[in-house]
């Protein structure tokens, strides 16, 4: 897992990995940990630490492909949130 700083509206993200043959970005505050997860109406997952609403990681699926196609991403984790595809582009490098 790559040390990177990506921002995702107000959350901060500095861990990734990237599975380019999956096109699926996994995204983690520290190191992964133990955690809830939620699918988000996107289809995305987001991870909660245990008992809180505290967010510790999101799996972003087709990260690369919802960015050529749309140059952003948004995500649901309550509210809604975007990164443009230049913030995504640390963590899509991770490869």
């Amino acid at each position: 897992m790559e040390a990177v700083n990506v921002h995702i509206g107000p959350l901060v993200f500095d861990h990734a990995d990237y599975d380019a043959e999956g096109d699926v970005l996994y995204l983690h505050v520290g190191d992964p940990i133990e955690a809830e997860g939620e699918e988000t109406p996107e289809g995305h997952l987001v991870r909660f630490e245990p008992g809180t609403q505290r967010v510790v990681g999101l799996t972003v699926i087709n990260a690369r492909w919802l960015l050529d196609r749309d140059g952003r991403l948004i995500i649901t984790v309550p509210e809604t949130v975007e990164a443009s595809a230049d913030e995504l582009a640390p963590a899509l490098a991770t490869a």
